[in-house]
């Protein structure tokens, strides 16, 4: 049996009796650490981690150190004279990791509960940290699942529903036939994804619209792909295959399609293929799912792609060990290509790319499986890039964007993300390679689906449950 379709088995033994769209895990590295709490911790700590016999976990006050380390040293090591016993002898150092991400989620939780955030009505005013704004309300209804939109040069935007339809919003109304022509798409997570215009499109000959989407294979398989086409009269025509993997690559499950667009100023054409829940595959060259690609705009591949050259490698390439990138942005300041990658429970990941580099999934995170299972102790390893930054608990990152436009002269430059569990949309402050300040803007008003900078200048969101489009202006703006 072929090595590709021995991992298209596996994946789908894996899911076999599970429904559709169940998350699959890497295997599990121990117990189930919620367990080993309660068995373990709680008598002391309380079964709310509120505190009893010993100090309370929620409070945010940590005798000897908050951060992941001392959190885990304390754990293995414990602290005799305050009546902390040593635990290694009862959890390995995977369930140690996990136990710090699970007090990790339960201490957040409980801030979050006792936090007052933004949840604004649009037209209502936000007093931010360095700007007051108010949403716009650009479409509130008609829409199902928006996922991404593009700006035309004749005023109009296109929008993707994931269901598979591509909308077009002209002189602020939603126009109630989609545009025809759009390939047909696999389901759960994959559907109709991103949408972006050549970077020329305005010059005569260069008016290609690019879509990303969740494709079926004749045997009910679904990647990640990517094709172009031309707007006539309402319908997508000229269409072309920007990128299509082999069918025996093909994966099952509805999970992790990625997936983002983004252009150079080269005309080179990035885009991020989820792990399609099929863990080992991120770090198998000859495998789509886990990776970033990079592409000419035509679906060529560039001469310098790293990994053009190597025998059973495939081309397009740019970076992998990547689990699920929903975010990709270009920084204003320095060029560098940054990446949002949605990780698992634990383990959100803000990273710089560099050709060819590995960022390390499923080998190293700092997160743990959905189940509440370990997948490892090790966050860092040889050859494996860090990430920026990450976040543990995950809020779900999806969209990542940095502000451009002159209506907020104090966000220039800022980072945008966006996330979908914890439903919030915040400011990164970059300096260099470094985030130095994160703002929640925005908290509780839906799953953030994208973040795009319009040609008037201001941030355009788009949101899912419920689903709509709003503007980001100015307080002051009438």
């Amino acid at each position: 049996m072929k090595r590709s379709h021995l991992r298209i088995v596996i994946c789908a033994l894996a899911v076999a009796g599970a429904a559709i769209f169940a998350q699959q895990n890497p295997p599990s590295r121990g117990r189930d650490v919620t367990k080993l709490y309660t068995e373990k911790c709680a008598s002391c700590h309380g079964a709310e981690m509120a505190g009893g016999s010993a100090s309370s976990l929620m409070d945010g006050i940590w005798r000897y150190g908050g951060d992941d380390r001392s959190i885990a040293n304390s754990i293995r090591e414990g602290h005799l004279e305050a009546g902390m016993p040593a635990m290694e002898q009862d959890f390995d150092a995977a369930e140690i990791r996990g136990l710090v991400v699970y007090i990790r989620e339960r201490a957040a939780s409980f801030k979050a509960d006792h936090t007052k955030f933004n949840a604004p009505a649009p037209g209502t005013i936000v007093h931010s940290e360095k700007a007051s704004f108010k949403l716009d309300s650009v479409i509130e209804t008609g829409l199902d699942t928006p996922w991404a939109i593009a700006f035309l040069p004749d005023g109009r935007q296109l929008v993707t529903e994931r269901p598979g339809r591509l909308r077009i919003i002209e002189k602020g109304k939603l126009l109630p036939e989609p545009v025809r022509g759009i390939p047909a798409v696999y389901g759960g997570e994959g559907g109709l994804l991103d949408v972006a215009l050549h970077p020329d499109y305005s010059r005569r000959g260069n008016d290609w619209i690019y879509l990303s989407y969740g494709d079926k294979s004749p045997g009910g398989l679904g990647m990640t792909a990517v094709i172009r086409g031309r707007l006539r009269d309402g319908a997508l025509v000229d269409e072309q295959q920007i990128f299509k993997a082999d069918d025996s690559l093909y994966r099952t499950g509805g999970q992790r399609f990625g997936s983002r667009l983004l252009f150079d100023g080269k005309g080179h054409l990035f885009f991020s293929v989820g792990d399609r829940a099929c863990p080992g595959d991120e770090q198998d060259l000859t495998q789509p799912n886990g990776k970033i690609h990079r592409l000419n705009n035509d679906g060529s591949i560039p001469k310098d792609n790293p990994f053009a050259n190597r025998p059973g490698a495939m081309p397009s390439i740019w970076t992998y060990g990547n689990r699920n990138a929903q975010g990709l942005t270009f920084s204003p300041v320095t060029g560098e290509l940054w990446e949002a990658e949605h990780g698992p429970r634990g383990g959100d990941e803000l990273n710089i790319l560099h050709a060819g580099h590995n960022y390390g999934w499923p080998v190293i995170t700092y997160g743990m499986n959905y189940d509440g299972t370990p997948i490892t102790n090790h966050m860092k390893h040889d050859g494996m890039d860090q990430p920026v930054t990450y976040w543990v608990p995950s809020i779900a990152t999806g969209p990542l964007t940095f502000y451009t436009g002159n209506r907020f002269p104090q966000w220039k430059n800022n980072l945008f993300l966006g996330s979908l569990a914890t439903q919030e949309l915040l400011r990164l402050v970059v300096e260099g390679e470094k985030v130095t300040h994160q703002e929640i803007l925005v908290k509780g008003i839906g799953r953030v689906r994208g973040i795009f900078n319009g040609p008037d200048g201001y941030l355009y969101v788009v949101f899912n449950k419920p689903d709509r489009i709003e503007r980001i202006i100015p307080a002051d703006t009438n």
